[in-house]
Formats: structure tokens, C-alpha cells, sequence
């Protein structure tokens, strides 16, 4: 026994010598050694040897990286941990997502999660959030050449009178996405196809990229022209940038939350009034975001969707096109609506960063781990929850700028000022 328990650890040196020398590379280390976690292990110590920094911290992890190595993460070292705080309970009234709910934040932010949660006690002392998903559809739009506009536009009627044979072409590679509808986009001699489709519980970008790539061998083997795919993503979808046809078209869950908060809610809870709020609003997020030529007319949506996309294990490079989105208000006589809309807000509760642990735990919270029933309805479920905890923070930024208290604020919470004995 201890014979082979000493040539682990000096195969393992072994192998950290063979890092060093450049004789293995890091992409082969989990076929040398059958093992993901031996992998991430060599690869931190080859990793502290090189630079001097202790990694033991980003080793103290609960992953199983034999289960995610190839789906979730190559070339493994470790975890990296973020704080999760809850605001809430937050009443929703949607047709999804009923009840209170409790808002799992993964921030390094000081000030956010109490900031959400200032607003969903408002909200919730008023009666609750109403949220509504307008539309669901996840886009990938191939970029197809051809040799003329004449052609191109031929190509594009084409298209689109083959829709049905294209939806059996995807339905031979996904049980849960469906081919909704099909977009062309002509720019010269050049065809781009915006295709969208429902992609039930998951997030779908796999699921849709997939498709995307059997529609296109479909054209390529069957149009009786010539076409020829020369980017399977032609950057209509469009994924991970800002763009405005996610605004105006939408992409994933097109969702609106609105509520009217009670007068007595905004002067006792808020501190401020309709009014004051309402003109922060309008010079604020819609005048100064027009004049600075901004894709968002909204005070923080990218704060509180990018601490939920961490905390449930969504696509976080996503908060790029999922923050985009339009916050509205109105004084209605001595209560004050408002309403945030997200065209483009990209959720899954399946598939990616949803199957790891700590991740599944709080969808669990929420109540959407995994697949609903009926198929889909608790990521429309989720994006009603992330619409209406936006809201949330929405109302309170405002308010706290109407205020004053912006500044006080992150002075208590962000710089250390909060003290607990």
C-alpha cells in the first residue's frame, strides 16, 4: 500500500515536470490520466510552481469536474466563490410566477441586494408585481452567399416557402425546440436568415445552433441555385452584443413587469415622492440615455440580471443583450406606476450552468429547477421572477436618487461602513 500510494503523488510531479517543459499540453492532461479532478490538481500545481501564487483557495471547491469536464469547462484549476444574499419576499402576480419569492443575488456589490430588497418590500406592501412574457424565441441567423441580389432574393422566397420541410429538418434534431419563424435580411448579393425558435426549458443557444446548421446543409443540398453558407452565426442573432433588433424583435423572453405603488408606500418606505421619482426617471433614464446615445433607457437592469444569471447559472457573457430594455413611469394621482420591459432577456432552467449544484439549489428556491410542466413553463416561470426582482431594483435606485440617498447609501454598504459587533 504505500508504495503505490507514494507514485500517485510522484506521478503526478511527473506530469507537472512534463507541463513545464512544454512535452504535454493541458488539453491532453485528463486522457493521461483518466481523472478531471487529478487534472485540476496537476494543472494548480504546475500552475504555482510557474508563478509563485498560492491557488489553494480556488481548490476548495464541491465540483466534480469528472461530471462537467466537456460540458460545462475545459482545462479545469478549481472554483471561484461569490457571495449569494437573498432580497425578498417579493410578491409576483404573473402568469408564470405566482406568490412571494425570495431573490437569490450572487454579487461582490455592496449595496445591491439591499437595494432589490428595499424595492420588493414596496412593491410587495403594494400589492404585488404583474409580469407577462410577450414572446418567446431564441434566434441564430446564418449568413448565406450568393452570387447576385437577384439570386439572394430568390433564395430568400425559397426559403420561406419551405418552412414546413425545414421545421421536420430540426425536428430530427431536437424533441424540445420547434422552427417558429424565418427572417430574411438581403444586403447586396448576401442573404442573412434570422430563424427563430421556442426551445422549451433550456436557455437554447446549442439547441438553435444545431438546427441552424441542419437548415443550412438542407439549402446547400437542396436549393437548385447557387448558395453557399459562410458563417453559421452571422451576427443578426444577435448574441452577446448590443443590438437593436433584439429591441425591436426580441430575443429569448420578451417580458414586461409593472406595478403601482401605494403613495403612503413611496413617502414611508422610499422616502420620496411619486413625482420626484417619475422626474428622475424621464431625465434621467430616458432623456440622458437618449443623449448619450445608449442602447438601454433603464438606471441598473445589468446589475441585478447579472447577480441572478451568476446565482442560477445562466450564460453570463448573455447580460449583455438581456440588460438592454426600457424602464417606465407615471404618477397616477397620489400612487406611482412603473413598469420594466426586457426584450431580450436570454433564460434556461435546463442545460449549461444549470446542472451544477449550488446553481440547482436556488432555481429549487424559485421553484423552476429543471423542466416544467407543461415543457417550458418554468423558464417562462424564471423570466417572469428576473423581470419583476429588475423592478424591484429599478424602484429603489430611482427613489434613493430622488432622495439623496445614493451616496450614503454605498458609503454604509460598499466601503465597509456597516459594522457588525
Amino acid at each position: 500500500m504505500g508504495s503505490s500510494s507514494g507514485q500517485k503523488p510522484r506521478r503526478l510531479e511527473d506530469l507537472v515536470d512534463k507541463l513545464a517543459s512544454g512535452s504535454l499540453s493541458h488539453s491532453r492532461l485528463e486522457k493521461e490520466l483518466g481523472n478531471a479532478n487529478e487534472a485540476a490538481l496537476v494543472r494548480r500545481l504546475y500552475l504555482e510552481r510557474l508563478t509563485g501564487a498560492s491557488l489553494s483557495s480556488v481548490a476548495s471547491t464541491i465540483l466534480d469536474f469528472q461530471e462537467l469536464y466537456g460540458r460545462n469547462i475545459e482545462n479545469p484549476i478549481g472554483a471561484v466563490q461569490v457571495p449569494v444574499g437573498i432580497a425578498g419576499p417579493l410578491r409576483i402576480n404573473g402568469d408564470y410566477a405566482r406568490g412571494d419569492f425570495y431573490i437569490p443575488l450572487a454579487t461582490t456589490e455592496g449595496a445591491l441586494v439591499a437595494s432589490v430588497n428595499r424595492g420588493a418590500k414596496a412593491i410587495t406592501l403594494s400589492g404585488g408585481a404583474r409580469a407577462k412574457v410577450i414572446k418567446d424565441g431564441m434566434t441564430r441567423a446564418p449568413l448565406l452567399w450568393t452570387p447576385s441580389v437577384y439570386e439572394a432574393h430568390r433564395l430568400a422566397m425559397w426559403v420561406e416557402d419551405r418552412i414546413e420541410d425545414l421545421r421536420s429538418v430540426v425536428a430530427g434534431v431536437t424533441r424540445h425546440g420547434r422552427l417558429q419563424h424565418i427572417y430574411p435580411y438581403i444586403i447586396g448579393n448576401l442573404v442573412w436568415l434570422r430563424l427563430s425558435f421556442s426551445t422549451g426549458d433550456a436557455m437554447g443557444m446549442n439547441m438553435v445552433t444545431i438546427s441552424s446548421d441542419r437548415i443550412c446543409r438542407y439549402i446547400e443540398e437542396n436549393y437548385d441555385g447557387d448558395a453557399k453558407c459562410i458563417a453559421l452565426s452571422g451576427n443578426m442573432c444577435t448574441d452577446k452584443k448590443p443590438a437593436a433588433i433584439n429591441k425591436i424583435l426580441g430575443r429569448g423572453k420578451y417580458v414586461v413587469a409593472e406595478a403601482i405603488i401605494k403613495g403612503e408606500v413611496v413617502k414611508n418606505v422610499l422616502k420620496t415622492t411619486p413625482q420626484n421619482i417619475n422626474l428622475v426617471n424621464v431625465t434621467k433614464n430616458l432623456l440622458g440615455s437618449a443623449a448619450a446615445g445608449s442602447h438601454s433607457f433603464n438606471a441598473h437592469f445589468a446589475n441585478i440580471i447579472a447577480a441572478i444569471f451568476i446565482a442560477t447559472g445562466q450564460d453570463a457573457a448573455q447580460v449583455v443583450e438581456s440588460s438592454m430594455g426600457y424602464t417606465w413611469t407615471e404618477v397616477r394621482g397620489e400612487d406611482l406606476y412603473i413598469s420594466v420591459t426586457l426584450p431580450s432577456l436570454e433564460v434556461g432552467t435546463v442545460g449549461g450552468g444549470t446542472r451544477l449544484p449550488t446553481q440547482r439549489e436556488l432555481l429549487a428556491l424559485l421553484g423552476v429547477a429543471g423542466g416544467g410542466d407543461p415543457p417550458g413553463s418554468n423558464a417562462l416561470k424564471l423570466a417572469e421572477i428576473i423581470a419583476s426582482a429588475v423592478l424591484a431594483g429599478e424602484l429603489n435606485l430611482l427613489s434613493a436618487i430622488a432622495a439623496g440617498q445614493l451616496a450614503r447609501a454605498h458609503e454604509l454598504l460598499g466601503r465597509g461602513g456597516l459594522k457588525i459587533s
